[in-house]
């Protein structure tokens, strides 16, 4: 299957629930490419952790962010997504993201 590593980010309001299947007013065209690995929280190797970096093209104000398993806005399946206060960006600003699901 493909592994989810590609982060995506949005500006629309909403609180995140365990049945949404997009994020809120996804921005862009292209989901960045995260860096996957396994990570010992409680047992060896019981997290899954992608770490990734979007920067902003045009003036944004980011409200949520998430991993799917497709590059392409718009396409692939959601497994993780977090909603937070917002952050306002000037173009050319970043943000890097760290997913992290702890198996149990």
């Amino acid at each position: 299957t493909t592994q989810p590593k590609y982060i995506g980010w949005g500006t629309g309001a909403g609180t995140t629930t365990a049945t949404d299947t997009a994020l809120f007013s996804e921005t862009g065209t292209t989901r960045a490419t995260g860096t996957n690995t396994q990570q010992t929280t409680s047992v060896t190797n019981d997290t899954y952790q992608v770490v990734g970096t979007l920067t902003a093209g045009s003036t944004l104000a980011i409200t949520n962010a998430g991993v799917f398993d497709n590059a392409t806005v718009g396409s692939g399946n959601l497994f993780a997504k977090g909603d937070f206060s917002t952050i306002n960006l000037n173009s050319g600003d970043s943000i890097q993201f760290t997913f992290k699901c702890q198996f149990s």
